[in-house]
């Protein structure tokens, strides 16, 4: 089953990272192969966190795929956990990690493990999604400063 995990110190703080991150429904403005978000639930739990089910649209090209995942937004421990639920993955989870570093910066934890339900669809898009998880916390980053402007210097 390919994985991938990575650390990244930022020029941010943890809470605008965990916003960002929690915040699915801006997804399709900047992460790599994501076409479309449906958000289908968001409800908090009694513990304070917030779950939301949503509909994923990935594609590149000609090839388009939708799943639905279950993101499991934690801010008392600045966690977000995401499974999945329905589509072309027999398995796919994530999880983020934000760890204060100094007052404007942290680290931003990013591990995934991923195995599609069909050997042939593997085989055709494996690599480019691969490659597209690669980059996700790249692109978390850019949109971090973009919404929130880079401080210099502080990495």
């Amino acid at each position: 089953m390919p994985k991938f995990r990575t650390k990244r110190r930022v020029p941010h703080s943890s809470a605008e990272m965990f916003a960002l991150v929690a915040d699915v429904q801006a997804y399709p403005k900047f992460l790599p192969l994501c076409r479309d978000l449906r958000l289908r639930e968001s409800r908090e739990t009694p513990d304070g966190k917030q779950v939301l089910v949503a509909d994923m649209e990935v594609g590149y090209k000609a090839i388009r795929e939708t799943f639905t995942s279950r993101v499991t937004c934690d801010p008392a421990r600045l966690e977000i956990f995401v499974e999945y639920v329905d589509g072309p993955f027999k398995h796919l989870e994530n999880y983020w990690r934000f760890v204060e570093t100094g007052e404007h910066s942290c680290t931003v934890e990013f591990d995934i493990a991923y195995e599609f339900r069909s050997r042939a669809l593997a085989l055709l898009v494996g690599g480019m999604f691969d490659a597209a998880f690669r980059k996700f916390a790249e692109a978390f980053e850019t949109r971090a400063n973009f919404v929130y402007g880079r401080a210099a210097g502080i990495v």
